[in-house]
């Protein structure tokens, strides 16, 4: 599991216990969802940092790529990770927390077939 994993399943153990004792899997679950951030971490740097600048010096370029790096953890952990906590929230759950059981139910979609 990398760190991403490992941030989004102490998040979700503070946030959401319940949710995680639900889950059949917690380490491949969030081995998964550490990947699938990384991911989009990737992407959206890539983005973010754009191209080099003409007469960039290597100072301004790495402080242009890592800046573009930390942007883009918070994008992707904004996107897939955080969780609202139970004060914040409202009876409804929140898109980012419907897209993550989405993608756990999908992940154990096979599970309930019998195996022969």
């Amino acid at each position: 599991m990398n760190r991403y994993g490992r941030l989004a399943m102490e998040h979700w153990q503070q946030v959401a216990p319940q949710r995680v004792e639900e889950l059949e899997d917690p380490t491949a679950f969030f081995s998964t969802l550490g990947q699938q951030v990384e991911t989009r971490v990737q992407e959206l740097q890539d983005q973010l940092a754009g191209a080099d600048v003409p007469g960039e010096d290597y100072l301004a370029k790495v402080g242009r790529l890592n800046m573009a790096r930390l942007q883009a953890e918070e994008m992707a952990l904004a996107e897939l990770v955080w969780l609202e906590t139970s004060e914040d929230a409202s009876d409804s759950p929140s898109r980012t927390d419907e897209f993550l059981w989405a993608i756990h139910r999908a992940a154990n979609e096979g599970d309930d077939q019998p195996t022969t």
